[in-house]
């Protein structure tokens, strides 16, 4: 009878330790993409990304994906969506800055690119892809990708990501 008891209560902190455990995300990056969230207020190790407007409140989240998966395309490039950004701002600017570049793109700058194929940050035609177009002299550079959000008051957030270009 103890036996049964044992058993059971193991089976019950087994059960309750899986399902505590569920709905848990992984904090792992895979090489093809890159995420990072950006919440004003906080300044843990797990987020160190933190906008440069330091009035802002903690539900002000920007969140970016940079996607560095092959392409069957000629050239080099990473990819980014926003998927998340404060109520009211805009993406104003993007950035690639390293020691050895420092490439700044509006977003007419990135319009264009979009259009003609040239180096530098892109969005295409109808804003559905967005991404840094990179020649191969580039490859294996090590720097920040720095977007910078606007609203209409003028104020600025900032979002940045260091990554090593492939």
């Amino acid at each position: 009878m103890k036996n049964n008891k044992l058993i059971y209560t193991i089976l019950t902190l087994l059960v309750l330790l899986l399902t505590s455990a569920c709905g848990t995300q992984s904090s792992a990056e895979t090489p093809a993409d890159t995420e990072a969230t950006t919440k004003p207020a906080d300044s843990s190790p797990a987020n160190t990304d933190a906008p440069t407007d330091d009035s802002a409140s903690a539900e002000k989240e920007i969140l970016i994906i940079i996607d560095q998966t092959p392409k069957p395309i000629e050239g080099n490039s990473f990819d980014f969506v926003v998927k998340q950004l404060p109520e009211g701002y805009a993406l104003a600017e993007m950035q690639w800055v390293s020691e050895a570049n420092m490439i700044i793109d509006s977003i007419d700058d990135a319009i264009a690119h979009g259009g003609n194929g040239d180096a530098g940050f892109y969005i295409s035609g109808d804003g559905q892809f967005m991404g840094f177009f990179y020649p191969d002299s580039m490859k294996g550079e090590k720097g920040k990708a720095v977007f910078l959000f606007k609203n209409e008051a003028g104020k600025e957030l900032t979002w940045t990501k260091e990554i090593t270009l492939k």
